[in-house]
């Protein structure tokens, strides 16, 4: 009986010690998957850095390419607007900011065209018109003058702003609401290049990048606590 005991025990220590051996072995590999889970991760990190930057870098370079456009907005959608485009534009200039023409500037657009190029049915806003002009510098002053006060044609508003990419026209349009209040409370509120907010709030300029920055800002101050309804900005955007 002793002799088979110890047989058994044996056989049991074996049995244990080779258990042993693949729990071991297990560990090992564990590790070097989770090494490896690491190693890929910071690679993952790194490639959407890169993708970040390069994306960052075209939307730069696709906004300088436009530096000398300007895009027009609710111009009235009729055949004899869309035919002579360029004849429009000169009178939005003659219309709103007069004193360009007579200081000589050059008003002359390389093109002017819709967007985007066919008509949507569907929609009962008109599309957006697009004036590239020869002259930055003139281009920027009727811009100046867009943003102090309603342009009109022929009488009816109309909007002109910058033409920039299409993703840094929605990330500038993601702060409307926040502007507006901003605007009703007095912060002079401002949109600068590409998407950036700022406001004059206690006497100091305060710029932000995102709209989560602006909501801890305005949290912590008891003058706005309250007032900009961001959640509800956030789900309008989403």
């Amino acid at each position: 009986m002793e002799a088979l005991w110890e047989e058994k025990w044996e056989m049991m220590q074996k049995k244990f010690t080779h258990l042993q051996n693949q729990f071991d072995q297990t560990v090992k590999e564990n590790q070097a998957l989770k090494q490896e889970l690491i190693k890929q991760s910071q690679n993952t990190k790194k490639l959407e850095e890169n993708i970040k930057y390069l994306t960052d870098k075209v939307i730069d370079l696709e906004n300088r390419g436009r530096r000398e456009n300007l895009r027009i907005i609710r111009l009235p959608e009729k055949p004899e607007i869309n035919t002579k485009l360029d004849m429009v534009i000169q009178d939005i200039i003659k219309e709103n900011c007069p004193e360009i023409l007579e200081q000589g500037g050059n008003t002359s657009t390389d093109r002017a065209h819709r967007t985007p190029s066919t008509l949507n049915p569907q929609k009962t806003t008109p599309r957006n018109v697009i004036a590239k002009f020869q002259s930055y510098q003139t281009k920027e002053k009727i811009l100046q003058e867009a943003r102090k006060r309603q342009f009109r044609y022929k009488g009816m508003p109309i909007r002109v702003t910058q033409d920039l990419a299409s993703s840094t026209l929605n990330d500038r349009k993601a702060w409307n609401m926040i502007f507006r209040k901003a605007r009703e409370l007095g912060l002079q509120p401002r949109i600068s290049y590409p998407a950036k907010l700022t406001i004059y709030f206690q006497g100091k300029v305060w710029a932000f990048n995102k709209i989560e920055d602006f909501q801890l800002f305005a949290k912590k101050r008891p003058e706005l606590c309250g007032k900009f309804d961001t959640e509800n900005q956030r789900a309008r955007n989403t």
